[in-house]
């Protein structure tokens, strides 16, 4: 009896460690494929009285013609990207698998969108994820209907996520889409980007133990088949350098290190295609002292492709320009840490403060705390994006609100101005004094949401999940994370510079990031139909705006451009005219319908409880008759650079021109004149933002400062990603809702 006890505990012994042997070596996981998508489309009528009514919100405001306004997300990963699937983890408050059909299904049933695009991470592509989403946005499509008049649609796409670790070779991360679907009109492969997030995504996120799902046993399977996903990853070969996209392997990771790079391939492609740069003022990977200008350099810029900026995402907005900055540059471009101003604490300065606090607490001289802060300064300024590692044992409420822009509108994390939408409609580039290049952008918002949610700014709920926040779920998954706290030392610490590179993400403030995310903007345009060929027509027009989420209605339109016979005519948002009188310009707007709790009918009959629940949480897109009310008008004039060197910060009037409005529900118009305009001998961008009354939002505040009588940021309410907020607490704030016009670029004739 005894002996077969013993046999039988050997036995389980035995089986215990071969087990634990195959799940360390990565045998146990199992390939998570694209989902199914539900074999339902939104039916016609749902989709004739959206229509209706908004065609009744732009009689209501005065808007005439023959298009119509359309809501989309450009912006759209699922956990075919690694950082998704990472963050979709039980350990990380994670709920799950959201592949692509997850996403066809939430745009479609949860967030009512017209058109959405995918956009995973290129960096994590392999050959089958490529084919398999592919073949998945096609279901969606073929779902839709009528592709004249389809109830959803979908575009295919990427991103190109570039990271530098220094401002000159850091040029940011750029959604790419494409108008056609079939295998000849897309590419063989995604192109990723080279350098640190494709060390980043292709390989330190692997680095997570496969051990660890033994330890959340109840789960184990999606953590051996995060392993699985790395590993698919990994297996993947470089593509061979200097060859022709079209000719290289189909079963090879291709490789972009620069804009110029991106765009030869799809030159070398051919293909209709739209680029879209995203997160430019977002601190989290752009390191201080980021700005556009390098972009505009010969071949960083293709206007024929790149037209269009995403000014709004769920991680903040990049809209305003400042002058202040994180970090300096001398004369023999060395970097400095700028003194504080009344708006604005740099991180590297902050970073001193907390040193010398530190070393007077400790007992040391006055003299040498002066001296460990300057040093700390200077360290922090001198590892960019990974300076936050120099101060060992901080935390988030030790930083105050340094580095964060404290009048901007729901800003980006680490806000970097020189990356921000208003700086980059304001430069010139005269290498080439004959021609001169500018940016022209259209201006869009979208989501960036990580959890295959496509638009999910329709309600400000679920701050876990319809955001990016997350983190460990409990104290004992932070402390098998993130190891123990390390000690607050008196002194900063000295890194590694070379070896940054191969912490990839885990040299970012993952987590103190986590207040500054938001459920997300939309875009909208201006289309002649619903079908994907008139959505894309529009982009194409730059007859497009972005909003903070909300679906406002914006038409903004110049009254006197040249027209036929020497008349004058109306043209509309993202025109670009020549004019030698004043040009007047026209602002209609009407807010967003106010929603209903829960879900429409339509949702509830076409997917199951489950799936209702699991997607959507059981609160969708659900319009009520009632709009919030427009408050203002803003409108924006940015003068370009006209000569070499010419200061930005004169050359953007925000606000240019405000106007109030007295909204009854039907909406606020708004006309005027730039009487400077003629004799000026300048060009000028015009945009018109449209502001709703307050209403309440996810991490609307950020960091939640007490300030002093002196505007001093004293004390923060960090609303945490991990476990110390509740998952239940959507740390709501009040904010002004808004859309961005497109801007209308007029030149003197």
């Amino acid at each position: 009896m005894v002996k077969r006890i013993g046999l039988g505990v050997a036995a389980l012994v035995a089986f215990a460690l071969s087990y634990t042997f195959f799940v360390w070596l990565g045998w146990m996981g199992e390939h998570e494929g694209p989902g199914v998508v539900t074999e339902k489309r939104v039916p016609r009528a749902v989709v004739d009285e959206r229509a209706a009514v908004e065609r009744a919100g732009a009689e209501a405001v005065g808007a005439t013609g023959d298009k119509q306004v359309l809501f989309g997300d450009l912006h759209v990963h699922t956990t075919f990207s690694t950082d998704a699937f990472l963050w979709s983890l039980p350990m990380v408050q994670g709920d799950g698998a959201h592949p692509v059909a997850d996403a066809c299904d939430f745009a479609r049933f949860c967030s009512g969108l017209d058109f959405w695009s995918i956009n995973d991470h290129a960096e994590a592509s392999t050959p089958q994820r490529w084919q398999e989403t592919k073949e998945t946005i096609r279901q969606c499509n073929a779902v839709a209907g009528d592709p004249e008049n389809p109830d959803v649609a979908v575009f295919l796409g990427w991103e190109w996520s570039q990271v530098g670790q220094i401002p000159e070779e850091h040029y940011g991360h750029k959604n790419v889409l494409f108008r056609g679907l079939g295998e000849d009109e897309v590419p063989t492969r995604a192109i990723g980007a080279g350098g640190m997030a494709t060390d980043a995504l292709r390989g330190s996120f692997g680095g997570l133990n496969p051990l660890v799902g033994l330890l959340d046993f109840e789960h184990r399977q999606r953590y051996f088949n995060f392993a699985e996903f790395m590993k698919e990853v990994r297996d993947v070969p470089l593509c061979p350098e200097g060859v022709n996209s079209r000719e290289l392997p189909a079963d090879c990771y291709e490789q972009a290190r620069t804009p110029r790079d991106l765009f030869e391939k799809l030159d070398q492609w051919g293909l209709e295609t739209i680029v879209i740069p995203h997160g430019n003022t977002w601190g989290f990977y752009s390191p201080p002292g980021t700005t556009w200008d390098k972009q505009l350099r010969e071949g960083m810029n293709d206007p024929e492709k790149q037209f269009l900026v995403e000014i709004m995402s769920g991680h903040g907005n990049s809209e305003e320009y400042r002058s202040w900055r994180d970090v300096g540059f001398d004369e023999y471009g060395g970097v400095f840490c700028p003194e504080p101003t009344d708006d604005y604490l740099p991180s590297c300065w902050r970073a001193g403060e907390i040193i010398q606090k530190r070393c007077i607490d400790a007992g040391l001289t006055p003299d040498e705390c002066a001296a460990r802060a300057n040093e700390a300064r200077q360290n922090y300024a001198r590892y960019g994006i990974a300076g936050a590692l120099s101060v060992p044992g901080v935390s988030f409420e030790e930083w105050l609100d340094a580095g964060q822009c404290k009048d901007c509108f729901i800003p980006s994390f680490n806000y970097r101005p020189g990356g921000s939408t208003q700086y980059a409609l304001a430069l010139t580039n005269f290498d080439d004094p004959a021609n001169p290049k500018q940016f022209r952008f259209g201006i869009i918002a979208s989501s960036d949401n990580h959890q295959g949610r496509p638009g999910t700014g329709y309600k400000e709920i679920h701050r876990i999940g319809n955001t990016e926040a997350g983190g460990p779920r409990d104290a004992t998954w932070r402390g098998r994370l993130m190891g123990d706290p390390k000690p607050g030392e008196p002194r900063s610490t000295e890194l590694d510079v070379e070896g940054l590179t191969e912490l990839g993400f885990q040299a970012l403030e993952a987590e103190r990031q986590a207040t500054f995310f938001m459920t997300g903007g939309l875009a909208a345009v201006h289309s002649t139909g619903r079908s994907r060929d008139a959505v894309w027509a529009a982009l194409q027009r730059k007859e497009v705006y972005g909003t903070s989420g909300d679906r406002i209605l914006l038409w903004f339109n110049l009254l006197n451009a040249p027209g036929e016979g020497g008349g004058e005519t109306s043209v509309p948002m993202g025109s670009e005219v020549k004019l030698s009188a004043a040009p007047r310009f026209e602002v209609r707007a009407l807010g967003a319908l106010k929603q209903k709790p829960g879900c429409p009918p339509m949702s509830v009959g076409s997917l199951s409880k489950e799936r209702l629940q699991y997607l959507c949480r059981g609160e969708c897109y659900n319009p009520s008759d009632e709009r919030k009310r427009i408050t203002r008008i803003e409108v924006v004039r940015i003068r370009p650079q006209a000569k070499p060197g010419e200061p930005v910060a004169p050359l953007i009037q925000d606000p240019w021109k405000t106007f109030s409005c007295d909204d009854q529900g039907d909406g606020c118009v708004a006309q005027f004149e730039d009487a400077e305009f003629a004799g000026s001998g300048r060009g000028a961008a015009y945009y018109a933002r449209a502001i709703e009354e307050p209403s309440m939002a996810v991490n609307g505040k950020n960091v939640r400062c007490t300030y002093d009588e002196k505007g001093r940021c004293r004390e923060v309410d960090i609303c945490y990603g991990d476990y110390r907020t509740p998952a239940s607490d959507d740390c709501l704030s009040e904010i002004e809702e808004r859309a961005w016009s497109s801007p209308i670029f007029v030149d003197p004739s």
